[in-house]
Parts: C-alpha cells; sequence; structure tokens
C-alpha cells in the first residue's frame, strides 16, 4: 500500500467532522459516508498513467468516473444471490432452515437481506418476489398481509431505492397481490420491474402493472424477449435497470462521460481517432485493475457466505462499461463542426450518435478480462443513469430534459436506435398525464409498441403521482421537501433525488 499526503489525510478528517456534524443525516447515513470517507485514503491499486487527470473532480470537466466504489474494491459492486436455492435449501451460516409458510418466507428473506452487501451497503436485488413467494400462497388474506408487511418492512430497512425486485414473466398471484399492494403503500423503496412478454402475460395483467406503475411509478417494463435473447433465462433486473445474470452480478461499473470529453476534441474526427480511443483505453485497464484486486487479493469469494454456500459464484460475476452524455457529447462535435441540428431532433446528429456508440462496443468486444468469463470475456454495455452532482450532462443515450420531441412515437423510435447496444441496462422514462390512470390499456399498448421497435426498457409515472422515478431509481416528492426543510429522511437516496432535481431537472420532462 502506498503513502498517501497529510494533505489528503487532514481534508478526510475534516469531511468526517462535517459529517458527524452534519444535522440533516440519519445515524445510519453518518456511519456509511464516513466508512467511505476512511476508503478513500487506501491507496491499493495501480492505476493507469493518465487516469487521475481524467478522474478531474470538477463535474463538468470528470471523464472517467467511479460512482463512488471507493480505491480499495472490498466487494462486488452488484450481487445478484440466488434466493431460490436459499428457500429451497436455507443457509448453514444463517442458521435458517427452508421455509414452509408465507410468514416463515417472507421473514427468512428479510433476514437474507441484512447480511447481501453491495456498493450502497445493501442489497440492490431482494429477489423475482412472484416466483419466490408464489409456493406459500394458500390463503390469499393471509398472504396479502404477510406481503404488506413484508415490502413495509423492505421499505423502512432498505434505506436506499436502489433496491430492486422484480415480478415476472409469468402470471402469478403473487405477482398480482405485490402490484395491488404496492399501489397501496406507494413506497419508493423496492424498485420494482416486470418482465414482460405480450405473449406470455395476460392483457389484463399488464394493465395491473400500468395501472400501478402511474400510481407509484413501479414497476417498470422489460422486454423480456430481448433480454433473455443476450444474457439467457436466467438473468435479473437489479439496481437502476441492470441486466445481470442470477448467482453472480457485476464487480465494477466505471462510466465515461462522453459530453465532457467531446470538449477536448477539434473535431468529430478529432474525438473518434484520438480522444476516444485514449479515454476508453484507461477506464478499461482500471476497471481490469479494480477487479484483479477483488478476485486476487481481497478474500472476499474465499471468506462470504455466499459464495462458500454457492448462493453466488465468482464465475458469473462481469463488470459493466458504462458512459452518459451522448446527447452532450453529439451536440458539442456538431458545434465544433459548424453543423445544425441537435441529437434527438436531426438523422445526421442522431447517426453520429449511433457511430459514437459503436465504436465504444468496438472497443469493448475487443478488449479481454480474465474473469469475466460468463460474458465472453468481454464487459457488458451500460448506459448509466447518472449522478445528482452531474451537470449538462443527460443520462445514457437518452434526450435532454427539455428537448424531447413533440411526437411520444419518434421519441420511442429513437430509443429503439440505441436500446440494442446495451444488455446490462438502458432505458427511457416518460411522465403521464393524470388521465391515462382511467386507460392502462393505453400504456399497455405503447409498451408493446416499443417492444417491436427494440426499446429494452421503459417507465412511467402519472404527472401527480408523488413516488416518481429520478433516473433509475425512484423517490418521494414529499421526502425531497422534508430534505429542502432540513428534516432528517429515512432514505439517502433522497439526496440524490434532491440533487438530480436541481442540478439536471428531472422533474421538468415533458408529460405525455
Amino acid at each position: 500500500m502506498r503513502d498517501i499526503s497529510m494533505e489528503r489525510v487532514n481534508q478526510t478528517r475534516e469531511e468526517i467532522l462535517n459529517t458527524i456534524e452534519n444535522r440533516t443525516l440519519t445515524h445510519e447515513q453518518k456511519v456509511a459516508a464516513m466508512a467511505n470517507l476512511a476508503d478513500s485514503l487506501m491507496e491499493v491499486l495501480e492505476l493507469p498513467e493518465g487516469l487521475l487527470e481524467l478522474m478531474d473532480p470538477e463535474p463538468e470537466k470528470k471523464i472517467i468516473c467511479d460512482l463512488g466504489e471507493g480505491h480499495a474494491p472490498v466487494r462486488p459492486r452488484y450481487i445478484i444471490p440466488d434466493y431460490a436455492k436459499f428457500m429451497k435449501e436455507g443457509s448453514e451460516f444463517l442458521q435458517l432452515k427452508p421455509p414452509t409458510d408465507i410468514w416463515e418466507a417472507t421473514n427468512a428473506l428479510l433476514i437474507f437481506y441484512k447480511h447481501v452487501p453491495s456498493v450502497t451497503n445493501f442489497p440492490v436485488y431482494v429477489g423475482n418476489l412472484d416466483e419466490l413467494l408464489e409456493p406459500f400462497i394458500r390463503d390469499e388474506e393471509e398472504a396479502r398481509k404477510a406481503i404488506r408487511l413484508f415490502l413495509t418492512h423492505i421499505d423502512r430497512t432498505i434505506l436506499d431505492s436502489f433496491s430492486h425486485a422484480d415480478i415476472g414473466p409469468y402470471d402469478t398471484r403473487a405477482g398480482r397481490i405485490i402490484m395491488e399492494v404496492e399501489a397501496e403503500l406507494c413506497q419508493a423503496v423496492p424498485n420494482l420491474t416486470l418482465k414482460y412478454d405480450p405473449d406470455i402475460l395476460p392483457d389484463d395483467y399488464a394493465a395491473l402493472a400500468a395501472k400501478t406503475a402511474l400510481t407509484c411509478a413501479k414497476p417498470s417494463f422489460a422486454n423480456h424477449r430481448m433480454f433473455k435473447k443476450e444474457l439467457g433465462e436466467d438473468y435479473v433486473i437489479a439496481s437502476c435497470y441492470n441486466g445481470l445474470k442470477l448467482g453472480g452480478g457485476s464487480f465494477t461499473l466505471c462510466r465515461i462521460l462522453l459530453g465532457n470529453l467531446a470538449k477536448k476534441a477539434d473535431s468529430i474526427e478529432d474525438f473518434k481517432k484520438k480522444y476516444l480511443p485514449y479515454a476508453l483505453d484507461i477506464m478499461a485497464r482500471y476497471m481490469d485493475e479494480r477487479i484483479r484486486f477483488m478476485v486476487e487479493e481481497s478474500g472476499f469469494f474465499e471468506s462470504n457466505f455466499l459464495s462458500k454456500e454457492g448462493f453466488i459464484h465468482k464465475d458469473r460475476f462481469t463488470a459493466m462499461f458504462g458512459m452518459v452524455g451522448l446527447a452532450e457529447c453529439v451536440n458539442a462535435l456538431f458545434e465544433k463542426e459548424g453543423k445544425e441540428g441537435r441529437y434527438g431532433h436531426c438523422q445526421e446528429a442522431d447517426d453520429l450518435g449511433v457511430e459514437i456508440v459503436e465504436q465504444i462496443c468496438a472497443f469493448n468486444e475487443a478488449h479481454k478480462n480474465p474473469y469475466c468469463g460468463i460474458t465472453g470475456g468481454h464487459f457488458l454495455m451500460h448506459a448509466q443513469v447518472g449522478l445528482d452532482s452531474d451537470r449538462k450532462s443527460s443520462p445514457g443515450c437518452r434526450i435532454p430534459i427539455g428537448e424531447e420531441p413533440e411526437s411520444l412515437a419518434e421519441h420511442l423510435s429513437h430509443c429503439g436506435r440505441f436500446h440494442k447496444y446495451f444488455p446490462s441496462g438502458i432505458g427511457d422514462i416518460f411522465p403521464v398525464e393524470v388521465t391515462a390512470q382511467k386507460n392502462p390499456d393505453y400504456v399497455v399498448d405503447i409498451v408493446k409498441g416499443a417492444f417491436v421497435k427494440d426499446v429494452r426498457y421503459l417507465s412511467f409515472y402519472s404527472s401527480d403521482s408523488d413516488v416518481i422515478r429520478i433516473t433509475g431509481y425512484l423517490v418521494k416528492r414529499s421526502e425531497i421537501e422534508k430534505l429542502r426543510a432540513g428534516n432528517n429522511v429515512l432514505q439517502d437516496t433522497t439526496k440524490l433525488g434532491m440533487g438530480a432535481a436541481d442540478n439536471s431537472h428531472i422533474l421538468e420532462r415533458k408529460v405525455r
């Protein structure tokens, strides 16, 4: 481990004291923040030359970002346990036998969740809940009560909305109960996705999902055919909208801020031939080093019960090659060339966006990592949703807020050009007029048409909903207002949502 400067030590001490004295943070939020600050004092990775210059702390200058993973990888960023195995076999470490009824099932899962780490210190995946709970539903009223308490417990103890549950792709009583209860509770946690294939699920089930989404911003709709084709039947949706393998996960996720990188180039050719390849190479080698330390030195897979009992397997992990700000990148390059037209409104601009994404994909396909065998030795492409501190950098490949096309069909066609490149996640969000609550079939028809156009993932919420989708996670408007007033709030993602509202104008999306 390399020595660090006393200036950095003293700066960290000051930040720790500021955290201790912060009266808007709960005790749990302070502990998590101080742990991250302590991690910043570590220097255990062999960093690629040029990396630190590209990780400028200024949001509008930063080009490579590790998304808060820290300087010493202690565990994989996203962990996807095989909860079905746990329900069948129990756990020796947790001293739990397989559950026999709905109360034991929900209690066992809640215990398990306390022991699933991630970059947020909370589980980013809590299971395909309808499949897990369906075998234990004997009396529907009893099951409804158990599931209501179960979901309430999750919301009050898993304190950020990057925690994600799935339902589908089949019609189950448990899935219907989960959606009905979520509509009653209107909670931000857990995030929820419906794996949707119109050939498998009946229309009334999809309509219930749409009605629930318009009430509480979940579930989102995942294109089951697309995910299944790329990742296999045993994929999950975790965290924001991340497609990953069951029993594995993602070692790391880093992202390149394309809009900031484009500022450095003199022209489109200069960007494509000089700046983009340089930044991609440094980010890939940085991810390689993070993975190497995690696998070879951290001891996580040798010591953690999840691995020792077979709930996760090292060879089912991959990593996520992320990007944001494609719109700002294209627009900046057009300005440098003196071209008119903007991303999302101009065929030539959109074509350039596709060329840039395809160049990133080609680089990723050429790069090999020995520990990502489950995805052919490559990272998975990911359109990252952004950070609360981002400025002038739209999530992934999205059209900037305030510049959305008038036509929803045109907007969805644009989405379809880009979604196919990102098997580990990309999505678009659409606030919908309150009147749509009376016609959820309208939303289902939109989803069906979008999926035909290769749209991967769609989220909706009513324009008057308290629970809203920020970028890929959920927050309550009412909780944001509490935080603005200087009060404590339960979920730490509320702070992120407030930052996104201020810096990314997420409350100003075009209402459809």
